[in-house]
């Protein structure tokens, strides 16, 4: 008889049940739904609403109860300073489990866990999104408005300096004609020059006549 132990197994150890329960709830805070087994996800319902209410008392201890479950700070964050007050006037009920039929394969019975959210809230969250996003959109258009500021600044620069710039070049190109102008060096006899014809032979082909004689 299984008096007292409502808990689900989930065919697990405690350590590995633990494991996944805790991926399960940090999953849902993080990304406000998630898709399970229908066991999983009763399991995961209890304890996230658990963390939920931590999150509500706001106390120090209550986040200490929290970051030992929660991974990641960023998560533990936005539990107490996003999620929580969406419930401050709810006493339960923060999660809903909808059934998505049956998985390919196993025929493992599907659901979705939710975060609930009231109409009101939905449609406050809906509108700071469309300000985010034309905030955005506003600072994409001004982007290249400030690069082409840029570039003409850049141009009339180059313009007020013309003067200079032109001698500059002058400069250079006067340079460069000297350097035209300079006169070659000779090349030595010896490297890739024949040596003068004469009316003698060589050293080496009169004492061959020689020693011929």
């Amino acid at each position: 008889m299984r008096h007292r132990k409502d808990h689900r197994k989930l065919s697990r150890t405690h350590s590995h049940r633990r494991a996944l329960l805790r991926n399960l709830v940090t999953s849902l805070i993080q990304h406000e739904r998630i898709e399970t087994t229908l066991a999983k996800a009763k399991e995961a319902r209890r304890v996230g609403e658990r963390m939920i209410t931590f999150a509500k008392r706001g106390d120090l201890s209550a986040r200490r109860q929290v970051a030992r479950f929660v991974h990641g700070g960023d998560n533990v964050r936005k539990l107490f300073e996003t999620v929580a007050p969406w419930y401050e006037t709810r006493n339960g009920g923060y999660t809903r489990i909808l059934k998505i039929g049956r998985r390919l394969g196993d025929a493992g019975e599907m659901a979705l866990l939710e975060l609930v959210k009231s109409p009101e809230l939905k449609e406050k969250l809906r509108k700071e999104e469309e300000a985010a996003a034309k905030a955005a959109k506003a600072a994409g258009k001004l982007a290249p408005a400030r690069g082409k500021g840029a570039k003409e600044a850049a141009a009339e620069g180059a313009a007020a300096g013309g003067g200079a710039g032109g001698a500059a070049e002058e400069r250079k190109g006067r340079g460069a004609r000297e350097k035209k102008a300079a006169p070659t060096k000779p090349d030595r006899p010896g490297k890739g020059v024949a040596p003068p014809k004469t009316g003698k032979a060589p050293t080496r082909a009169r004492q061959k006549g020689k020693s011929g004689e």
